[in-house]
């Protein structure tokens, strides 16, 4: 795998021949990951991996057609006739009077700063030391009373390196830790089977909860899940875990990035201005939380990141733009660029989190008579065109205020709109994940069994 160093000079040669070839403009993108993954089960190792990746993606423009080819054959060979296949490709290409770079007056300007997202130590975690904790992590889960069988452990610690140049002036890079631990077991026998799972994720090893401690929550939430009761059938209060809650921001941005406005299948086209939550609630987005999984200095195109409140008061603070979708809305990119190596750039947020209400969650569910907790979805039943929500869910009946029996093969449905305006946060608000958010209740859904 490359250095950083290594891989802006790589792509600045891809981009010099781009040039010299009769590419109009050009970017390119290097992508590089290598890991170590350990899987246990029952105590023993059951498989180790090694894996090594790297790519470049070139994007080169003549006039206002363009083409993409990906290679991970790195000699200058490969990449001189990367460029010859691009260039064959563009010329046969339609025009797009909106795609292009990045506005060059925006671009970012180093020295940038790394946010603290690499870490040597897990760099340097031995096979051993993973293997030690995935069986940490399995020997927990395995020790809940309740619980059956294992589908095993896991460990794994991985190295990136990113690099994006421009054929007008834009030069950078970042490099980044990973390291990860699950379990997934089974409690109960039969047709009554049961299975759930834990795990968690960082950039620093020291930041990573406890084997034992994500084996354990793995276990007792697969024996809660035992013996199903009557889901709950009408429009009633649903409350969503935090485990799932943060997927109902998911939506909100689809339905606000600049593609979706441009090719207006968004259902929140024309309804910019109005409150789309209750007055307190705001959600956010920084790029530039120290050792978080999705931070960094520039977006896929070369422009600055910045923090930002995506809604504030309830009401959005606008689109989330790229390039492209600014030409054709004549509205400023927001650097929420994304890129992969064999498409055009996109867009994604980074470190995404609703803010925590007042109440506890016991404090939000006290008053529902009868409603579902949710701690499981299943199913992609959610259109960003229309607003409409339907998911297979699974989780516990609420009672008089209380958590109940558990609940399966559920569906709860909505429409996006009124699920954002009846949204309520309760107070348990933790960053474990790129995207958080706490308990949510959203009352009126409709359940059914």
């Amino acid at each position: 795998m490359l250095t950083q160093d290594q891989a802006l000079d790589r792509l600045d040669h891809l981009l010099g021949t781009a040039r010299k070839s009769g590419a109009d403009k050009a970017d390119a993108v290097y992508f590089g990951e290598a890991s170590t993954g350990i899987g246990v089960r029952h105590g023993a190792l059951e498989d180790i991996g090694r894996s090594e990746g790297e790519e470049i993606g070139l994007r080169l423009f003549l006039g206002d057609r363009s083409a993409q080819v990906s290679v991970s054959d790195l000699s200058p060979q490969a990449l001189d006739e990367a460029v010859q296949r691009a260039l064959s490709m563009a010329r046969e290409a339609t025009s797009d009077p909106y795609a292009g770079l990045a506005p060059q007056e925006r671009l970012a300007k180093g020295p940038f700063a790394d946010f603290d997202l690499f870490d040597p130590a897990v760099e340097a975690l031995p096979a051993e030391r993973l293997k030690a904790m995935a069986l940490e992590a399995e020997d927990a889960a395995r020790a809940v009373p309740g619980i059956s069988t294992s589908e095993g452990g896991s460990a794994s610690a991985g190295l990136s390196v990113s690099a994006l140049a421009t054929s007008h002036g834009f030069r950078g890079a970042a490099s980044g830790t990973s390291v990860s631990v699950s379990a997934v077991v089974i409690a109960g026998d039969g047709a009554g089977r049961q299975r759930d799972y834990e795990w968690h994720s960082a950039r620093h090893l020291s930041d990573l909860e406890s084997p034992a401690d994500i084996g354990r929550e793995a276990g007792e939430r697969t024996v809660k899940r035992l013996n199903p009761g009557q889901t709950p059938t009408g429009a009633l209060p649903v409350v969503f875990d935090p485990r799932v809650s943060a997927s109902l921001i998911g939506h909100l941005l689809g339905a606000i990035s600049g593609s979706s406005i441009a090719r207006k299948t968004s259902f929140l086209i024309g309804r910019e201005d109005e409150s789309l939550f209750a007055p307190g609630i705001a959600i956010h987005d920084n790029p530039h939380l120290p050792r978080a999984l999705r931070s960094r200095a520039f977006d896929g195109e070369g422009l600055p990141t910045a923090p930002r409140s995506l809604v504030s008061g309830g009401r959005l603070t606008g689109w989330l733009i790229d390039s492209a979708s600014g030409r054709q809305l004549s509205l400023a990119p927001t650097g929420h660029a994304s890129r992969g190596s064999s498409g055009p750039p996109g867009v994604s947020a980074s470190n995404l989190w609703l803010e925590a209400g007042s109440e506890s969650p016991e404090e939000l569910i006290s008053d529902v008579k009868d409603g579902l907790y949710v701690n499981e979805l299943i199913g992609m039943g959610v259109s960003l065109l229309t607003g409409d929500y339907s998911r297979g869910a699974g989780g516990f009946r609420i009672r008089d205020g209380r958590l109940a029996e558990p609940v399966a093969e559920a569906t709860i449905a909505g429409h996006l709109l009124e699920m954002f305006r009846a949204l309520r946060p309760a107070n348990d608000l933790q960053f474990r994940q790129a995207s958080n958010a706490p308990t949510i209740r959203v009352d009126g859904m409709t359940i059914a069994g």
